[in-house]
């Protein structure tokens, strides 16, 4: 069994459930992806599947040998999927079908990763509440004291600081499927999840 399925996101957006009540969704679009090559546990010591994106011009077009030989320059992403056992009839070349691994009503975690926010401060990252803002004070958004030990002068390992802040890969628990579209390639989940429009998401089936 499959226990899940890579896709990008496209964005969020808002569908109407049976009780009428309005349900924000993340749209995933999981389209061009397909098998390349299938690890078994005798040959490469575990059982997992290894799938590719095409890129947007070569979706829709027969399966060709060429794709497996130059698959950077045919393929966007080249991942994995592990699997508890191989589905029957899975041969290199096959489409990963979303309607055999996620239902409506499944449970899912979303892994993606995050915005990218550039260098930022202590204030925006991690919502120091800074300094005095008035009165000619400098020290509005700086960090403060650094905490420094006896008389060692070092900062602690660790320390909140200015940094780098987004791009890091993050996962949400529990998400429901609200709907899940074969033909278009496309499920729908409710809340939201990591990354921007574009990004690449994993939904890891539970149970």
């Amino acid at each position: 069994m499959i226990q899940g399925i890579w896709g990008r996101k496209v964005g969020m957006t808002q569908v109407f459930a049976d009780d009428n009540a309005v349900v924000p969704v993340t749209v995933v679009d999981t389209s061009g992806w397909f098998v390349t090559q299938i690890k078994t546990q005798e040959v490469d010591g575990y059982t997992a599947i290894q799938v590719a994106c095409l890129r947007k011009k070569y979706q829709g077009q027969p399966f060709a040998q060429e794709w497996l030989k130059k698959l950077k320059q045919y393929c966007l992403f080249i991942k994995e999927i592990s699997v508890s056992a191989l589905p029957e009839g899975l041969i290199v070349g096959s489409v990963v079908d979303l309607g055999t691994i996620l239902a409506k009503d499944d449970s899912v975690d979303a892994t993606g990763i995050t915005k990218g926010c550039g260098f930022a401060g202590v204030v925006r990252r991690y919502g120091f509440a800074g300094g005095p803002k008035s009165h000619g004070s400098t020290f509005g958004k700086r960090p403060g004291s650094m905490g420094n030990m006896r008389a060692t002068g070092k900062v602690i390992k660790g320390k909140r600081l200015p940094g780098h802040m987004g791009d890091k890969q993050r996962t949400v628990q529990k998400l429901q499927v609200v709907q899940v579209r074969s033909e278009d390639s496309i499920v729908l989940v409710k809340g939201s999840m990591a990354g921007k429009p574009g990004s690449l998401v994993f939904l890891r089936k539970r149970g």
